[in-house]
C-alpha cells in the first residue's frame, strides 16, 4: 500500500531526508554560534565563561557543552541586550506580556519576517489551506505574536484574511457567516466562546457556516476540548505550537494524522534534555524541550 501523502507548503525542506537535514542543521548551528559570539556580548561572555570558542563546535557532541540561555538571562538583558543587529537593522519588534517579570522583547529583520511567513505558510498548508480559503483570524494583534504571525502566513500562502482579532464575539459570528470564512485561527478557549455565540444566534455551524479547519494554540487544551470544538463548529482542529522567544507561532503543527507535532527543523533545532542535569536524553525519553534558532538574524537564541 502506498504511503498517504500529506499537504506541505515546502516539500523540499519539510520532507528532506534525515541525514541531509542533520547536515543542514549542524552547518546552521555552527553559523549561529559564530554569529552570536561575534555580535552579542552576552553570548560571548557565556561561551568564554564555558571555555568555548565557535570553532570548538565540531560535532553534535560539542553542542551539549554550550550553556543554556534562560528566561532570566533575557530579563537581565532587557530590552535589546541579546539582539544581534542594531536598531536600524530591525523591521519589527514584539514582546511578551511580562506578567511574571520584565517583558521578553523579540526583534525581526526583514529576512526574519520572511522566515516567519514561510513557517506559518507551512502551518496553514498542513491543514490543507489554499488560496481559495478565507481565514478568520481571531488571534490578538499587537505586541503578542499570534495575530500578526497568522496574518503574514496567510499573505505568504495567498489566502484572503479577515483580521478581526479578539472580542465583539457576536459580530465575529456574523462575519464568519456573511463572509463565508473557511479557516478559523484562535485560541481553543475562544473557539468554544465562538461556538457558544453560534448557538446563541440560533445558527447551526454545519448548515450556516463554511468553516472546515481551525488552527488552535497559544494555550493548553485537551482531547475533550478538541472533540467539542470540532463537533460544535463542524471543523477539523489542528494543534499548533510556538513561542515568541523562538519566532512566535509557526514552530510546529500537527499534520492530518493528528499524532504529534512536526517542528520546522530546518529553522529550529530541538533537544530533549534532563531538567536536572542538563544532559541530552536519547530519542523517545521524556524530558524538557529546548530550542536553538538556526536562521534568526535579529534575535537568535542558543
Amino acid at each position: 500500500m502506498a504511503k498517504k501523502k500529506y499537504p506541505m507548503w515546502n516539500p523540499e525542506m519539510e520532507a528532506m531526508p534525515r541525514d541531509e537535514l542533520r547536515k543542514l542543521q549542524f552547518k546552521r548551528f555552527q553559523d549561529v554560534v559564530k554569529m552570536v559570539y561575534e555580535k552579542v556580548p552576552f553570548y560571548k561572555g557565556l561561551l568564554d565563561e564555558a571555555g568555548l570558542k565557535p570553532q570548538d563546535i565540531k560535532t553534535w557532541d560539542d553542542v551539549a557543552k554550550i550553556p543554556f540561555t534562560t528566561k532570566q538571562d533575557l530579563r537581565n538583558n532587557y530590552p535589546f541586550g541579546t539582539f544581534a543587529v542594531p536598531p536600524e537593522g530591525l523591521a519589527q519588534i514584539h514582546a511578551t506580556s511580562g506578567t511574571t517579570g520584565k517583558m521578553t522583547v523579540t526583534g525581526y529583520t526583514a529576512n526574519d519576517l520572511k522566515v516567519w511567513a514561510e513557517c506559518m505558510a507551512r502551518v496553514y498548508a498542513a491543514g490543507g489551506t489554499t488560496k481559495a480559503d478565507i481565514v478568520h483570524n481571531a488571534y490578538g494583534y499587537g505586541l503578542f505574536t499570534g495575530g500578526l504571525g497568522f496574518h503574514i502566513g496567510a499573505l505568504e500562502l495567498g489566502a484572503a484574511i479577515v483580521p478581526v482579532s479578539g472580542g465583539m464575539t457576536q459580530r465575529q459570528v456574523t462575519i464568519m457567516q456573511d463572509f463565508g470564512c473557511t479557516v478559523l485561527t484562535c485560541t481553543p478557549s475562544y473557539a468554544l466562546v465562538l461556538a457558544e455565540a453560534v448557538d446563541e444566534a440560533g445558527l447551526d455551524a454545519k448548515r450556516d457556516l463554511k468553516l472546515r479547519v481551525g488552527f488552535l494554540g497559544a494555550e493548553p487544551w485537551t482531547d475533550k476540548m478538541r472533540e467539542e470544538i470540532e463537533r460544535r463548529l463542524d471543523l477539523e482542529a489542528f494543534d499548533i505550537f510556538g513561542l515568541a522567544e523562538i519566532i512566535g507561532p509557526g514552530v510546529s503543527v500537527e499534520c492530518p494524522a493528528h499524532n504529534g507535532m512536526h517542528i520546522a527543523e530546518d529553522h529550529f533545532y530541538p533537544e530533549i534534555i534532563d531538567p536536572d542535569s542538563g544532559e541530552p536524553l536519547p530519542y523517545g525519553t521524556p524530558g524538557e524541550l529546548v530550542f536553538t534558532t538556526l536562521t534568526k538574524e535579529a534575535f537568535p537564541l542558543v
